[in-house]
């Protein structure tokens, strides 16, 4: 590509402080449109934005159907290719209104950035993801070493995790001092701990059996008491890498630094699942682990609704809808079970509940 355009520079920071500060986007989700704006000014060799044409995006669609995932080294999918043009979309519609660029660009010339109707079904389509039995998590508990620090650390993650539902960022920020496992709680401060939408919760441990708040204990103990970390210090400390006994660079210990991102505790859940024989699970399919529990539970109204909050979720529905997806096998189970009764009874479901079925049943 040309040497960066000095005018695209300059509308391109404008647009992004708009992001942030009027639409309250992350810098993180701020930086993905970074990336697709730059990736179409890649497509037209750096062309002023202001010389927008048709054709313009007609390429940009062909280059990244052709683009190479540099990870897997396959082509993009479909969702990644899609994402990327409706960031450009809404970028030249922004654009469209700004000063200098509204006679050159029209709103409906952002149409042609959309995608073909058979690639934004498979684009959209939902595909279920592998959801662990409370079972296979007790399971790969048992199965993880606990010897060294860096082992009880990766033991502990886990089990926290599953105790708590948290996200897997607000973990990787989460100060020892806001854990109480005497009160079987966590004060999620938003000023320090990265919540979704910046949201300061208390979250009480989940009733999950087995040895996971035991594992948890231990590992808050052994913190305070052999590492003697304070309550700002990290609950989850970095890994420190230095000389091994055989003078090679290797993981020798655990430091008091935070993670900077959720990725280390995305590496905790691929090693010890593969460790246990069993595939990988992203650290966010353990709430709908939890929502499994729950129906297992068969929790009463209240109970259930209580059960949503500690998930974080002010509505009820954004539990059934975002997490409690039942398997095809259970569902086949529930389903001969109400046919053997003459009249569901539905006098004690919770009215947002009757409301979220409704709304399954219409679509």
């Amino acid at each position: 590509m040309k040497k960066a355009h000095p005018k695209n520079e300059r509308i391109k920071r404008k647009y992004l402080q708009w992001l942030e500060t009027a639409k309250g986007m992350t810098p993180a989700t701020a930086d993905q449109v970074a990336a697709a704006i730059s990736a179409f000014e890649k497509s037209t060799s750096g062309k002023d934005f202001a010389a927008f044409h048709i054709e313009q995006p007609q390429k940009f669609q062909r280059d990244l159907k052709a683009a190479i995932n540099a990870e897997t080294g396959k082509p993009l999918a479909k969702s990644t290719i899609r994402s990327r043009l409706m960031a450009v979309k809404a970028f030249f519609k922004w654009l469209a209104d700004q000063q200098g660029y509204k006679s050159r660009i029209s709103h409906s010339d952002c149409e042609y950035f959309n995608v073909t109707a058979n690639d934004r079904r498979i684009a959209t389509a939902h595909r279920e993801r592998p959801v662990p039995s409370v079972e296979q998590l007790h399971h790969v508990l048992a199965a993880a070493p606990y010897e060294t620090a860096i082992q009880k650390r990766d033991r502990a993650v886990i089990a926290f995790t599953l105790l708590t539902g948290m996200r897997d960022a607000a973990i990787a920020s989460l100060p020892l001092g806001k854990v109480s496992v005497e009160r079987r709680e966590v004060f999620q401060d938003a000023r320090l701990v990265k919540t979704k939408n910046a949201k300061t919760m208390t979250t009480y441990f989940f009733p999950v059996g087995g040895e996971a708040e035991a594992v948890v204990a231990e590992w808050v103990k052994f913190l305070r008491e052999d590492l003697l970390f304070a309550d700002t210090d990290p609950l989850f400390p970095k890994t420190e890498i230095g000389l091994n006994p055989d003078g090679v660079f290797a993981p020798i210990g655990l430091m008091r630094d935070y993670w900077s991102d959720a990725a280390g505790i995305r590496r905790i859940f691929r090693e010890r699942f593969e460790a246990a024989g069993l595939p990988y699970v992203n650290p966010h399919s353990l709430r709908k682990t939890l929502m499994q529990i729950a129906f297992r539970l068969k929790l009463d109204p209240e109970a259930l609704k209580a059960w949503s909050q500690n998930l974080g979720h002010e509505d009820l529905a954004t539990s059934m809808n975002s997490y409690a997806k039942l398997s095809d096998q259970r569902t086949s189970e529930i389903m001969e079970r109400l046919a053997g009764e003459a009249e569901p009874n539905t006098t004690d479901v919770p009215p947002e509940v009757l409301d979220w079925l409704k709304r399954q049943t219409r679509r």
